[in-house]
């Protein structure tokens, strides 16, 4: 439980041996039907915007706000997440409010509108003007930076100017360079609470606001699973953490995973409903990395109507083939499990595609 202060104040290998045609069976045929199929106009637009608004940064609260980068983490990386029934607390919402209309009033004259604070704040720019406003006093940093590591250098700059201010005060620092610039909500009110009191924000803070937080980190085994004596990784990821211990979560993983194939499929008039069963055969694979690296993948090159259980792994392993031309590690995931309907090593490949093509036009 973390408490606030109260009150006062992103070429395919050479050409395999051609598959046997079934008869009757083009690469029409293969679309099969979907390229005269009409989609409803609204069903269109709903799946865009709740795509929009998991993957690429939202710019309104959501009730279940979850981004695939909340539960997939690097190597002995930890993130905190406020609970979402604490999201939906009157008080929480009210203190997001208040901090969000004094900072668009503090910086009305910088033409600055802030929408969500964790989406807004988190590479300085907005805390440089809001800090520079409040203390009356010029910082030696750069005014828009791109970069992760310049923004984290600007934030550094920021954030010593304020431990400067607050220290002498005894304020405790619940905030770092790397919980603003992660977006973590939390130690973006910590601060905000922290600079609003200090300088006597004209605001009414709400008291006694405490919200339920879920820390999510990787953790690893000592000893081999079962499965581990099949070749598969003894080390258990962040998806078998959200598995294990975030089931809830995992519908909203998979829509946003199925928004971002659907994406790039849909100018094949293609869609996916079911991430584990239509990326079975390996089709979906080639035909997507085609789509995102910007080539044509020729038809001779993979199985676009496997018949059997071989010709499903070949598929998969000529798009892991393609992954590799692309720049992305060789996936942990194997081609067998994929075509064995494993939803967890289908997630873990349809992730890193993420993670890379995410901002891919």
């Amino acid at each position: 439980m973390s408490a606030l202060p109260a009150a006062p104040l992103r070429s395919p290998g050479p050409p395999l041996r051609p598959p046997r045609a079934k008869k009757d069976e083009s690469f029409l045929g293969k679309l099969g039907g979907t390229l005269g199929r009409k989609k409803r106009a609204k069903e269109v637009s709903d799946l865009q915007e709740e795509g929009k608004n998991a993957i690429n940064s939202p710019m309104t609260p959501a009730t279940v706000d979850i981004h695939p980068e909340d539960t997939l983490l690097e190597e002995n990386e930890e993130r905190t997440m406020i609970d979402p029934t604490s999201r939906e607390d009157p008080k929480f919402k009210e203190l997001n409010k208040v901090l969000i209309d004094w900072i668009n009033d503090v910086l009305v004259e910088e033409r600055i509108i802030v929408k969500q604070l964790e989406e807004d704040l988190y590479d300085g720019q907005v805390l440089q003007k809001l800090l520079e406003k409040l203390a009356d006093r010029k910082l030696n940093v750069a005014e828009v930076t791109q970069s992760e590591i310049g923004q984290k250098q600007k934030l550094q700059t920021i954030l010593e100017a304020v431990y400067d201010i607050l220290r002498p005060h005894g304020w405790a620092i619940k905030w770092n360079v790397d919980s603003i610039h992660g977006k973590n909500l939390v130690a973006i009110l910590h601060l905000l609470v922290a600079l609003a009191i200090h300088f006597r924000a004209p605001i009414r803070l709400p008291e006694h606001v405490s919200v339920q937080v879920v820390v999510v980190r990787k953790r690893e085994v000592m000893t081999p699973s079962p499965r581990a004596a099949d070749g598969a990784s003894a080390i258990l990821d962040a998806f078998d953490t959200l598995f294990d211990h975030a089931p809830d979560k995992l519908s909203v993983v998979k829509k946003s995973l199925i928004t971002f194939v659907n994406k790039h499929l849909n100018k094949l008039n293609l869609e996916v409903t079911e991430l584990e069963s239509q990326f079975a055969d390996g089709v979906y694979l080639v035909l997507l990395m085609g789509l995102l690296e910007g080539y044509f993948v020729p038809l001779h090159n993979f199985h676009l109507t496997p018949e059997n259980f071989d010709q499903k792994v070949h598929n998969v392993s000529f798009a892991f083939e393609l992954m590799q031309d692309g720049g992305l590690k060789k996936p942990k995931a194997r081609p067998e499990d994929v075509v064995n309907l494993d939803l967890k090593s289908t997630l873990r490949v349809l992730y890193n595609l993420f993670t890379k093509y995410k901002n891919t036009e």
